[in-house]
Parts: C-alpha cells; structure tokens; sequence
C-alpha cells in the first residue's frame, strides 16, 4: 500500500490541495498527517474541515505544535506565532476545536512505523531533528516505544531527510532526491523528515510531501508547484502579516 505522508500544512489550502491530488495520482490508498495543520496561514477552517473528512476516511493525523498554540494561544502574545495562534483560534468553530482536541502526540501505521510531528523523544515538548544526535535521540525513543518499529516519520523542520542506522548502529544522513524512489529495508532503522506541505523554506516554493510504499519498502519525496500566489493572496486577505505571505511567495 502507498501511504502519503503529509506535514506542516499551516492552513495553506492550495497546498493541501495539490499534494492529495499528486498523491492521488500516484497511487495512494492511505494518508497520515504529521501535524501543524494551522498557523501561518489564511485558511484554517479549510484545512482542519478538509483533514476532519480525511480521518473520517481512515486517514490518520497527529498533533502538532502550532495546532496546540490554536486551541490555547498565550493570554498575552508576545510575537507573530503567538498572535496568529489567537487569529486562528478565533476563526475556528466549536467543532474545529473538538476535532483537534482529539488529535493524538503519536499514532502507529501498521506495526512498523510511528507517525510524530516532532521527535519521538519527548513529543509534547516538539523538540527539533535538526540534526544527527537529535535523529538517533528520536529513532532511540521509538524504539524503546516496541522494538518492532522500523520507521519513525515526521515534519517540523520543514525540510526533507533521510535518516538510517546500519546493523552496526551507524547514523547515516540523506539528502533524497524529488521523485526518486529510496528503498528502505527494515533490517534498518529509519527516520523519515517528509517536509512542509504549507510552508517551504527552501527558497523553493513547491509543496513538499513524500509516498511511503509498506510493500515495496520504498519511499519517494516530493515537490509540488501549486498555486502559492493565492495562498500568500488568502494571508493578505485575510488581515494576518504580510510577512507570511511575502514568505510563501519566496519560499523561505
């Protein structure tokens, strides 16, 4: 089975909408969310009504840092994330916040893979895989959760990696390449980072995803052009800073 395994949406509904159409496209059966489905962006209604059908779907989705700041946005911001926590907070309904309320830290895909949209270690604290240690710190984690999970995959930093263990426990760093298949066997250990769907910070606009194959043991990452002059249109329409649409418009 194909597994689209999608992160970082930050209510960025063109975006979502390209992915799972490209997704579609390519074969996919199944969908996980890794988080962050608000913040940033200038529809977040969208976005948790579209992610809400997909759950209701099968799809599976876990919570993220900025969709914690949604349902409780300080009482005093003190900077752009803290006040558009409150902006979003505000636009979403009583059945929004419900649904996100439900969203779980970490969720399993089959036996051998552990959905988080941070690291593994300590998830409620969202610390950053930024790099090797902080890798192997996570895929540690997991594996202290049940032996048996092979995959740990996640979003966060909005950048798409591959981490590995070899049999003889060395940590391996890979930069994939978009639309090239990776096999990823399970006599090792990986850690997956599948980009931002919402918010790329590459100084490449596209959209990023990746499309986990359970059965052929592969995973191909993804990006995809979408619509980002409409998306920074819906932030600057919405009221929120121009900054965030200056950023999606670049990229960064």
């Amino acid at each position: 089975m194909k597994i689209a395994l999608l992160s970082d949406i930050h209510a960025n509904r063109q975006a979502l909408d390209a992915c799972l159409t490209h997704a579609r496209a390519h074969g996919a059966e199944q969908f996980a969310l890794l988080g962050d489905l608000v913040g940033y962006g200038g529809e977040p209604v969208a976005v948790v009504e579209q992610v809400r059908d997909l759950t209701q779907q099968g799809a599976l989705c876990v919570l993220g840092n900025h969709d914690a700041m949604a349902l409780a946005p300080p009482a005093n911001p003190r900077n752009r994330s803290e006040l558009g926590a409150q902006w979003t907070h505000d636009q979403l309904g009583n059945s929004h916040i419900a649904f996100l309320q439900t969203l779980p830290l970490t969720a399993r895909l089959g036996t051998s893979a552990l959905l988080v949209h941070a690291s593994a270690d300590m998830p409620a604290q969202w610390r950053y895989v930024e790099d090797s240690n902080a890798a192997e710190r996570s895929m540690t984690a997991a594996q202290g959760i049940d032996p048996a999970i092979r995959y740990v995959f996640c979003g966060h930093v909005h950048e798409q990696v591959l981490y590995f263990l070899t049999p003889t426990a060395k940590l391996m760093r890979f930069a994939p390449e978009p639309c090239v298949p990776v096999p990823v066997p399970t006599h090792r250990q990986w850690l997956g980072i599948v980009g931002s769907v919402g918010q790329p910070r590459d100084g490449d606009a596209r959209a990023m995803y990746a499309l986990f194959d359970d059965t052929a043991k592969q995973i191909t990452f993804y990006r995809v052009p979408y619509d980002h002059l409409a998306a920074a249109a819906a932030i600057r329409a919405a009221g929120l800073p121009g900054f965030y649409a200056d950023r999606l418009e670049k990229g960064q």
